[in-house]
């Protein structure tokens, strides 16, 4: 009669090691996890928590301030606010010109360099690029020059033309001359995003289209286009918080242009506000409502895109 070898039954883990199992996701994200608390939750909180007081100072003002708990009264007076409502209907009138073009351009130089006809790719990957590498402050310099009448070569060369006189900084073009600049700046950017996105796109399906004899027109409208509309949802979403956050441009120019009040963008009556005006409750009041607002903004459209699209 045949014996019957047991099989050896297997090794319990013990519990150290499964608790080092588990533990080794949460270790990884434990430093993301402490800065994003510490650079972003924490100034959140604090800034809710400012939001709900007022100072008050009696007399002529010189006494110190009297710091009392206010509830939602701040809230309230930025929602009655007319210089924090026209300042971000100002921005959004910016975002739904400046924004379009932007990604137009972006799109339209990522899909020149992803053609098989594009030379000097890598050049012109990075003479595009560079506008984004050069700081936003210094960029707004450079162009306040160009923009200013009494320096600007561009206004200059026009008057020697005979034509009408250029004038980047009155009250109805100092808004788009800003969007120049940001568009100047972030195109490049968003074109490396798209042109990332163009370079995933599996070379198959550009051979099949060809063997059907697609031109390359037809290729890039309706093989490349829709292939990366969730890569185009997100620039437009990061395009969107970067328009509600206008900030570096205005104030630089608000130096040489009077058409730019201190109200002009949200964040800048924000930071104006608290640092010019010492009213660092009431700039906490517009942080939050603007923050609010930004959500809303970003996650409605993405919602909708996401409808019509169905990514």
């Amino acid at each position: 009669m045949a014996l019957e070898v047991a099989s050896p039954r297997p090794r319990r883990q013990p519990r150290q090691a499964l608790r080092r199992r588990t533990l080794a996701p949460y270790l990884f994200l434990l430093p993301f996890g402490l800065l994003f608390i510490l650079f972003f939750i924490a100034p959140l909180i604090y800034a809710l928590y400012q939001s709900m007081f007022q100072s008050h100072r009696s007399g002529l003002g010189l006494g110190a301030a009297t710091v009392s708990f206010s509830g939602l009264a701040n809230f309230a007076d930025v929602v009655h606010d007319p210089n924090f409502a026209a300042s971000v209907g100002r921005v959004l009138l910016y975002g739904i010109v400046q924004v379009p073009v932007m990604l137009g351009l972006a799109l339209i130089l990522a899909l020149f360099l992803d053609s098989a006809a594009a030379r000097f790719k890598a050049f012109f990957r990075l003479a595009f690029f560079v506008p984004y590498a050069i700081p936003g402050i210094i960029a707004a310099l450079l162009w306040g020059y160009l923009y200013d009448p009494a320096l600007s070569p561009i206004v200059k060369g026009v008057q020697a033309l005979g034509l009408p006189r250029l004038d980047f900084l009155s009250a109805g073009t100092v808004l788009w001359s800003i969007a120049n600049i940001a568009t100047w700046t972030y195109t490049g950017y968003n074109m490396l995003i798209i042109f990332a996105a163009l370079q995933a796109i599996p070379s198959e399906i550009y051979e099949s289209a060809r063997m059907d004899g697609s031109s390359g027109w037809h290729v890039a409208w309706h093989i490349k286009i829709p292939l990366i509309v969730p890569t185009l949802i997100l620039t437009c979403i990061f395009s969107i918080i970067g328009t509600l956050q206008l900030f570096g441009e205005p104030q630089v120019l608000s130096a040489i242009s009077n058409n730019i009040s201190s109200s002009y963008t949200p964040v800048l009556y924000a930071y104006n506000t608290a640092f010019n005006y010492n009213n660092y409750n009431y700039a906490a009041a517009l942080s939050v409502v603007l923050a609010l607002v930004i959500c809303v903004l970003s996650f409605g459209f993405l919602r909708i895109t996401q409808r019509q699209s169905g990514v």
